[in-house]
């Protein structure tokens, strides 16, 4: 991607702009309602990157992909990642995608990103806070930003 890309939004290439300064190693951080809106408009695909059992217990964003990053409650390192990403996005136009991925609180998702960046993907960034947020000072997720916390769709099994 460069600067001159005008296919994507305003919004991503302000966050890939931030990145390349920073060199983040991937294509930089949205926030969740931006994110939430290119989803929407279906200028975005948004993919779930925490374990099933997170997704499963803690809610999900309809329509999201899920590629776990990490399996299992004890969070073991996914070794098909990269692989798994790639056949899933690839109705979305595969490595070109622009993928938006969400984790807890916005950790596990830089890792991701920096994965497939690594892999080849040009245009996967992070969600900034993640789906539950930061813990807070009573260590609780939820209470001051997070995809839930902004009241963005999500739903629990």
């Amino acid at each position: 991607m460069t600067t001159t890309d005008t296919s994507l939004p305003e919004v991503l290439e302000t966050a890939w702009k931030a990145a390349q300064q920073q060199a983040l190693g991937y294509a930089g951080s949205v926030p969740p309602v931006a994110a939430w809106q290119l989803v929407q408009q279906q200028r975005a695909v948004l993919v779930d990157v925490r374990s099933a059992e997170e997704r499963h217990f803690v809610g999900h964003v309809p329509g999201s992909i899920h590629v776990p990053w990490a399996t299992g409650t004890a969070l073991t390192r996914n070794p098909r990642f990269v692989r798994e990403l790639e056949a899933r996005l690839a109705a979305h136009g595969g490595k070109e995608a622009v993928a938006l991925l969400l984790c807890r609180s916005g950790k596990r998702s830089v890792l991701a990103a920096q994965a497939a960046e690594a892999a080849g993907f040009r245009h996967v960034f992070n969600v900034q806070e993640g789906f539950e947020g930061e813990l807070d000072a009573q260590q609780q997720r939820g209470h001051g930003d997070g995809w839930r916390y902004h009241q963005l769709l999500w739903v629990q099994d």
